[in-house]
């Protein structure tokens, strides 16, 4: 009688199948996704983008006034007026109760030469939700320009905000500007301006830069020559020389969707060389590869190769571009906004605003801190893409995957 081999089952359960492991395959897409997730500050970013661009869009209603909705010079003056305290609890019980506010009165302060504002606390205003203010037209009919709207005698108007409070009272959540313009609806306006113009422009960089290089890195030869060779002269030129430069080609006192589409086209114009350059080194090495040989062997055109095998190949370049070219370009805009060479009054955008802050000087930083409220939004938004971008790029690295 043989004894069993050691290591082998022995019993009823001897000739049981041994157990399987069953390994989860995942795509390529599912590990991306995987690996994008335990970066938590680019998934923040994420959240938080995307809140900033819902606000952006429904700024109409969210904000308690319209854009250009000033309080300045009349019987209600709020220039310059800090940001409303609002009340919780009753004056008398002590008792919590439904937010409100009072009417403020402005003085002439003799010792600073500034307005000092009181609270008259003879009546409460209170907060009201779903309120009936200044008329607009709802998103995303908005989008639509106003002229079109116009020609085809279709533009609804709603006046629904998602708070306020009954004249002649005020609520300005963030103070109110020299005009005694709401900062926070401003801001929410603003943001339209600034984080639209950075899509847009980064959107029309990449495509420059993805075609010019695709053909570049593809023909090589002559070709490549000339475009490379653009390329490094548009790189001498300073690009604030060169942004001046183009946006005097256009009236300073233009209207302000033409003043909006060209600071798109300027701005997609001056950044597509660097993406140029680094995908006409991709292609370089892509054109040899064995699928573009074959589909160049079945007889596909040279733009069919480009459009269809090669520049997909750079697909997570061109997302990682995307997500490090819109801070640039914001940016820019605010810069160019806050020279007086972007969107003008009564218009805003966060470049504006900060142009408007700094006319105070020294009082916006002692007296009048809320103005700066925008230069923290360009900071946030900035930051933010910029840990988007560096959680693309760690995703779509496989070194990063193993970590």
């Amino acid at each position: 009688m043989t004894s069993p081999k050691p290591g082998l089952p022995v019993g009823p359960f001897a000739d049981a199948p041994a157990p399987q492991t069953q390994t989860q395959t995942l795509s390529s897409g599912q590990l991306i996704r995987r690996q994008f997730r335990k970066n938590r500050l680019a998934v923040i970013s994420i959240w938080l983008l995307l809140t900033l661009y819902l606000l952006a869009a429904l700024a109409d209603f969210v904000s308690p006034y319209g854009e250009a909705e000033a309080f300045f010079r009349g019987q209600i003056d709020r220039s310059f007026a800090p940001p409303t305290q609002i009340h919780w609890r009753d004056p008398g019980s002590g008792k919590l109760t439904q937010p409100f506010v009072y009417n403020v009165s402005s003085e002439l302060n003799l010792d600073t030469l500034e307005f000092d504002y009181k609270e008259d606390t003879s009546r409460a205003y209170p907060v009201e939700f779903l309120t009936r203010g200044t008329p607009y037209t709802p998103f995303p009919l908005n989008v639509i320009p106003v002229t079109w709207r116009n020609s085809l005698h279709f533009n609804p108007q709603v006046n629904f905000h998602l708070f306020g409070v009954q004249k002649p009272a005020t609520i300005f959540l963030w103070g109110a500007d020299r005009l005694g313009r709401d900062i926070f609806g401003r801001i929410l306006f603003g943001a339209r301006v600034t984080l639209t113009i950075g899509i847009f422009a980064a959107l029309i960089s990449l495509v420059l830069g993805l075609l010019l290089g695709a053909v570049a890195g593809y023909y090589g030869g002559l070709i490549d020559d000339l475009i490379m060779r653009t390329v490094e002269i548009l790189a001498t030129i300073p690009a604030l020389f060169l942004l001046l430069a183009l946006r005097s080609l256009f009236p300073l006192d233009a209207k302000s969707s033409v003043v909006f589409f060209v600071v798109i086209v300027i701005l997609g114009f001056i950044r597509w060389g660097g993406v140029a350059r680094a995908v006409r080194g991709q292609v370089l090495s892509l054109r040899e590869e064995d699928f573009v040989m074959a589909a160049r062997s079945l007889g596909a055109s040279d733009w069919r190769i480009i459009l269809r095998h090669v520049l997909p190949s750079t697909a997570s370049f061109t997302i990682v571009s995307l997500s490090l070219l819109i801070p640039g370009f914001i940016l820019t805009e605010s810069g160019l906004s806050f020279l007086g060479l972007g969107i003008s009054d009564p218009n805003s955008s966060w470049g504006l605003m900060l142009a408007v802050a700094q006319e105070g000087g020294l009082q916006t930083f002692t007296s009048r801190p809320w103005m700066l409220l925008p230069g923290l939004f360009i900071f946030v938004t900035v930051l933010a893409f910029n840990f988007i971008g560096d959680g693309l790029r760690d995703a779509f690295d496989p070194k990063s995957r193993s970590r």
